[in-house]
């Protein structure tokens, strides 16, 4: 089993990629909101919102540009699947060895808990 992390860059193409990504047979995607150290230290693109109140109403949340990466992972079984989930990548988002295209790590995983859930 392998854990797949993949930062995402550009926000826009996450629909595509979860679309390309169901197409080779992913099954479960979890989706996070991040931003890098690039992103917090650029002060032309800050990635954290400073100019919230504690309280945000619904309309400044939904007003604001968004500047946050989506980091998406996923266990998949076998090297075959971990394969076709880079070349479905590299497909929507481009060459990962260009600039602002994302980040895809492949972790070997050990054990998992909590995949098989039973009903009570």
């Amino acid at each position: 089993m392998y854990l797949i992390i993949f930062v995402l860059h550009n926000p826009e193409k996450v629909p595509e990629l979860l679309d390309a990504w169901e197409q080779v047979g992913v099954s479960g995607i979890t989706i996070l909101h991040s931003s890098g150290l690039g992103r917090v230290r650029n002060k032309n693109r800050s990635g954290l919102r400073d100019d919230l109140p504690l309280i945000p109403s619904l309309e400044a949340l939904l007003n604001h540009e968004e500047e946050f990466s989506r980091t998406l992972f996923s266990l998949v079984k076998g090297e075959e699947m971990v394969d076709q989930m880079v070349a479905a990548t590299q497909d929507v988002i481009g060459d990962l060895s260009q600039p602002d295209t994302g980040l895809l790590v492949v972790i070997p995983v050990v054990r998992a808990y909590g995949l098989q859930k039973q009903a009570l």
